[in-house]
């Protein structure tokens, strides 16, 4: 290499480039690559992350990839290469009125009764959200907002009547300038039961831009229209009995397939749904091949848990119609029992579909065609088959699980790369307006730090 300096004529300002600057440059790279490595080791990205190797853009995921350590992935495209983002929980005590949606009026409603059955997912959310690595205790920072209730309990443990509810929630709701700053469309709210948003009566005219998680997309508890919009809220799985869901020894240990009494079963109440009553017939022409009595229990709670998983787990597969919360939970709880869930619901809607393919772990069978050719086809399907469905089921049931963030696969892992997706770099509403200097105010211009509560909703 010649030591005579190299002089780039394109700018006539240039300095010439000489043998010092150019070990200097060596030097600067040298050590920007070993910081960069160095940080990345300090700061790795979430264990749930897709892709280590870049290649999830076109990636095939079938039932659900796992890295080499059994973390659960996420595929790039639309979610990021990691979890990165902020949730402020709201606090009982900071917003009057929200500790009657957590406690009722009287304040008696306690929080243990509520963690039972598909009700317990309301409060399990709430505790992990508020332990979690991504809770922010500033709103100025946040990315969404999460606001605790758990109505459902309340209102059936007779804390709150309809009415109250409903007040209740306006209440609470004009107390939040974040929330009218967005039109609530950065606001999480849970409604796990058949009724979803329904037990907020108005929840179309102030909630129905806002995030809310449910098991139940396709209900509509008697309603006209449901509450679920697909583009905007989550599906979450059911709350599976913790006995079920625990590592290591359960309540129940499944039975090998030859030992199974029965083809298939539906356990839970007729309530005069056509579809249930449909089993039950079939149940009477064919018992020996379907256990379907008409129970009076809806879950555990109610037959004793241990006696209900055994009712449950003595089937290839678990029939799961459309018609109760409790069909919904039984899917999830299908997977622990290791029977396989036939889904007879046209409408339903499953969680996490961008990582799952459900044609692999379930079966869902046209509702008009219960009937004698239900049980011809599921019996004609061989034991091996089953068995890898089962096998596959094994491999995702992680996702139905409340588990803390500790765990590598979860529901509130999944949960949180599904709110990932809602986050917005900007907010407005109907009733927000900002200016030349990037001050956002209301309509009488003034400026969102000096809003006061409480403000005009719709």
């Amino acid at each position: 290499m010649s030591n005579k300096p190299r002089v780039f004529s394109a700018h006539p300002h240039n300095t010439p480039c000489t043998r010092t600057h150019q070990i200097g440059a060596l030097i600067l790279i040298t050590a920007t690559f070993f910081f960069t490595r160095l940080y990345d080791q300090a700061f790795p990205p979430s264990p749930c992350n897709l892709n280590h190797d870049g290649s999830s853009q076109n990636i095939n995921l079938h039932v659900a990839q796992t890295n080499g350590v059994g973390h659960r992935l996420w595929p790039e495209r639309g979610y990021g290469s990691h979890l990165s983002l902020k949730i402020y929980v709201y606090d009982e005590n900071e917003i009057d009125g929200l500790k009657h949606l957590l406690y009722g009026i009287d304040g008696t409603v306690s929080t243990n009764a509520c963690l039972k059955g598909q009700w317990g997912s309301q409060v399990k959310i709430h505790r992990l959200l508020s332990g979690s690595r991504f809770r922010t205790r500033k709103k100025e920072e946040a990315d969404l907002f999460f606001v605790p209730a758990y109505v459902k309990c309340v209102r059936m443990l007779g804390g709150l009547n309809d009415k109250e509810i409903n007040q209740t929630y306006v209440k609470v709701l004009s107390q939040m300038p974040y929330f009218r700053r967005s039109g609530g469309r950065d606001h999480i709210f849970v409604f796990p039961s058949g009724a979803g948003a329904h037990l907020f009566r108005s929840w179309a005219t102030y909630i129905n831009r806002s995030i809310i998680l449910t098991p139940e997309g396709d209900r509509t508890d008697k309603k006209d229209t449901s509450a679920f919009n697909t583009w905007k809220d989550i599906i979450i799985p059911g709350n599976v009995d913790d006995g079920m869901t625990k590592t290591g020894a359960t309540i129940f240990h499944p039975l090998l397939l030859s030992k199974r009494k029965y083809l298939a079963n539906y356990l839970g109440r007729a309530q005069k749904k056509v579809g249930r009553l449909k089993l039950i017939e079939l149940a009477k022409q064919y018992g020996d091949k379907l256990e379907c009595p008409e129970l009076q229990f809806s879950g555990p709670n109610k037959l004793g848990r241990v006696e209900y998983f055994q009712h449950l787990g003595n089937a290839k597969f678990c029939l799961a119609p459309r018609g109760e919360s409790s069909w919904t939970l039984r899917f999830y709880e299908s997977f622990f029992v290791e029977c396989v869930p036939v889904i007879l619901s046209d409408q339903v809607e499953l969680p996490f579909q961008n990582v799952i393919d459900y044609t692999q772990i379930s079966i869902k069978w046209p509702s008009t065609l219960i009937g004698p050719e239900l049980l011809e086809y599921l019996a004609s399907i061989p034991d091996e088959v089953i068995e890898g469905m089962i096998s596959r089921g094994r491999e995702v049931r992680c996702l139905w699980v409340y588990a803390p963030e500790s765990e590598p696969c979860s529901a509130m892992q999944a949960i949180m790369w599904e709110l990932q997706r809602k986050v917005r770099q900007f907010h407005q509403s109907a009733e927000t307006f900002w200016l030349h200097n990037g001050s956002i105010v209301n309509r009488n211009l003034v400026e969102f730090s000096n809003w006061k509560p409480p403000m005009p909703l719709p």
